[in-house]
């Protein structure tokens, strides 16, 4: 079964059975004890019962990769199952279909025993106490191998030790050893989670000091800052027409303000309060020593503007046509041009490209998005946080269920005042009013025009906004029997010479390009165009299609340098008059400190694993397996390649890996640390006022409780915009 698997989801790549040798073995002694237990009839019972389990493992486990690029862990069946059956059902259909093949290989060595059962007298023995001590020998020698093999690994440093000990990522474990050896490590994950868990809810019964105001930081459109306890002072107005002085005095040039983007973090106090606890312990000392990022020429540039954020489903640029979807063209090649940004894929697809796009962390483990909400993480230094500070409303949008990856609760937790196209399994009586009109709210996927049409005319009448958008009109799979947004463009693509699934996603997408028209539509007929910034990024790349469908569509090789996951990043504004080229190599945990510096806010670029884009350190993206591209080099752990885009001695190549490698390893503990131990919350307490007070260019804007939310503002909606339809 491992065999086929293998060959059948990751081909020839290379294989590392040391470890999963003995761990088959462990296994099928402790099968043989437990039916050699049982009488002759209840002994093939439970053979075939345990078998059958282990083929709907192999079963289960190929279907999903099938799908999603990824293996199944617990957490996504025990968190995400009821979901993934009533939202995908569509996909899981074709993704059986699709697999039905691997999976009849994988069921033949089940046949072949069923056929030996019935062509032999091949009976299952009976163990009797001697042969129970033998067959307990044989599963205790496995297991001490196992743990030997393991061992020598973390000694050796070899990557499989550090894959599955350290850093566990299931894709490298079942890619290098194996399905049963993922599964074994993600169940002792869970378990160990679990444990844990149930251990601090025993042990804990210690009150808990007073902790500041966890509600939400929402305040009303138009709220003054001063209103707000703990905001920075406001900035001194300069002379503007008509203000009665008619001989402005003279202002000297202003010089590039470099100064770091840090506030005044009392890390005496900060470490004083981490102690007992190595992860804590760890972060103190790493915010202690992390070089933060300089204010630059861009800090600032968009200060008092419009913020509107999208995370686009399955986009990539290879959809982008200048005659199919003009407007995402224009965006892409006007305002700030990418041409090396990345988005990589990680363990759950769209909830984790989401984390990424919104929190400039990276995802630890499945889920993390949820973590935030399950555990009432302080989400402190979260985009709409600033913009509530500045009495700016923060809205977010998505054409899809409303509990869904649990975003009704998740996103409010960042800051938005959440709402959806359907209720999925919520009560309406208690989220009726977080329900926006759609015409085809049913439709899979559901139309992103549509949803413009529906939410845009909530806002665009304000003075600010702030607003996030989820779109789902690009979701697999692409063809034009199953994706409602391909069959509407049909004909738009059919005299593209390419095949029908690369002709679907590009049809597809041609609904989000209609939707960002719409749009643009909008904020210009309500005069807010100019002041608005957009920026859109997709979650991750279109993964359900072949590697062969998606160079079709790329119209070259994307095997080279982590291609595949190369993008557009639509970082926009009407305003601009000459595209600002950007080649620095970039990513997408780097959005959200790239937009507090657009934006002005005084933040800590400390708080965040991404970094400001338009900075001088060097950029650097990290994928889900910690490989790395940096503007220096392209490092693949997977291929085991390192190309180099710079020519430098052995001895500087081997000092920069080592330098490159410990700045990874050290962002995916920061990230993981933050959210397990929700460190924010911590932090907050160690801002100190009195320092900042003597420094007012380092307002301690995040020291004091968040406002209490308020109503949102209302505005009329434009005619013929859409709404709902009493409106």
């Amino acid at each position: 079964m491992e065999i086929v698997f293998h060959l059948g989801c990751f081909g020839l790549v290379g294989f590392n059975p040391v470890f999963s040798l003995g761990l088959i073995s462990l296994i099928a002694a402790i099968q043989a004890l437990i039916s050699g237990s049982f009488s002759r009839r209840n002994r093939h019972r439970a053979f075939w019962i345990m078998v059958t389990l282990e083929y709907v493992i192999f079963f289960v486990q190929t279907v999903y990769y099938r799908i999603f690029q990824q293996p199944l862990q617990i957490k996504a069946m025990l968190l995400g199952g009821k979901d993934a059956l009533t939202n995908y059902w569509r996909e899981a259909l074709t993704g059986l279909l699709h697999a039905a093949p691997l999976l009849l290989l994988i069921a033949l060595p089940m046949l072949g025993v069923g056929i030996w059962r019935h062509l032999t007298t091949w009976e299952l023995t009976y163990l009797t106490p001697i042969k129970k001590l033998r067959m307990g020998l044989i599963a205790g020698v496995s297991l001490i191998y196992c743990v030997s093999v393991m061992e020598i690994g973390n000694v050796l440093d070899t990557m499989y030790a550090e894959e599955y000990r350290e850093f566990y990522d299931p894709m490298s474990v079942m890619q290098d050893m194996g399905v049963m050896t993922m599964v074994q490590r993600d169940s002792a994950y869970e378990m160990g989670e679990m444990m844990e868990s149930l251990w601090d809810r025993v042990s804990d019964s210690r009150p808990r000091e007073e902790e500041p105001d966890r509600q939400l930081a929402q305040g009303t459109a138009g709220e003054s800052p001063d209103t707000l306890k703990g905001t920075a002072p406001e900035r001194e107005q300069g002379t503007e027409p008509g203000s009665g002085n008619l001989e402005p005095e003279a202002t000297p040039e202003p010089v590039l303000d470099t100064s770091p983007n840090v506030w005044n973090l009392d890390m005496e106090k900060l470490t004083q309060l981490s102690q007992g606890n190595k992860e804590t312990e760890w972060l103190a000392e790493y915010l202690g020593r992390v070089a933060p990022t300089n204010r630059n020429e861009y800090t600032g540039m968009f200060e008092g503007y419009n913020l509107i954020f999208l995370t686009a489903e399955g986009f990539s640029t290879y959809a982008i046509r200048e005659d199919l979807t003009p407007t995402l063209y224009k965006m892409v090649n006007s305002g700030f041009v990418f041409t090396n940004y990345y988005v990589p894929l990680w363990q759950t697809s769209t909830s984790d490209g989401e984390y990424v796009n919104t929190t400039g962390l990276i995802p630890d483990g499945q889920h993390s998005m949820r973590k935030t909400a399950d555990t009432g993480m302080d989400m402190a230094f979260s985009l709409p946080r600033f913009f509530a500070k500045e009495g700016v409303y923060n809205w977010a949008y998505h054409n899809n269920t409303l509990s869904y990856y649990d975003r009704y609760r998740t996103h409010p937790n960042l800051g938005y005042d959440f709402k959806a196209s359907k209720l999925g399994d919520l009560s309406e009586e208690e989220y009726g009013d977080k329900i926006f009109y759609m015409e085809h709210a049913n439709a899979w996927p559901a139309s992103d025009y549509e949803m413009m049409l529906g939410t845009v005319p909530e806002y665009v009448n304000l003075d600010r906004f702030d607003v996030y958008y989820m779109t789902v009109s690009g979701h697999m799979y692409y063809s034009f029997s199953g994706n409602r947004m391909s069959s509407w463009h049909k004909e738009e693509v059919q005299g593209l010479d390419m095949s029908e699934n690369a002709q679907a996603y590009i049809a597809c997408h041609m609904e989000l390009d209609k939707a960002m028209a719409n749009l643009l539509e909008q904020l210009e007929a309500a005069g807010q165009l100019d002041r608005t910034l957009i920026c859109l990024s997709a979650d991750h790349y279109p993964y359900s299609m072949t590697q062969e469908e998606y160079e079709e569509l790329a119209g070259r090789d994307l095997s080279q340098d982590m291609d595949t996951f190369r993008n557009s990043l639509i970082l926009w504004n009407a305003a601009m008059e000459e595209p600002v080229v950007v080649d620095k190599v970039c990513g997408a945990m780097d959005l959200i400190p790239t937009l507090l510096n657009l934006f002005g806010f005084d933040y800590d670029s400390r708080m965040y694993a991404g970094r400001d884009i338009f900075s001088d350190q060097e950029g650097m993206v990290i994928f889900n397996d910690r490989s790395f591209v940096t503007d220096i080099v392209a490092y693949s752990r997977k291929a085991k390649t390192t190309t180099w885009k710079v020519d430098i001695t052995e001895e500087e190549q081997e000092a920069y890996m080592d330098l490159a490698r410990k700045d990874v390893k050290e962002r995916y503990n920061f990230s993981a640390y933050i959210l397990r131990n929700d460190y924010y919350r911590l932090i907050r307490q160690c801002l100190d006022e009195e320092k900042t007070a003597e420094n007012p260019e380092r307002p301690a804007e995040a020291v004091l409780p968040w406002p209490t939310p308020e109503p949102a503002p209302t505005t009329e909606p434009t005619a013929g915009m859409g709404g709902s339809p009493a409106q």
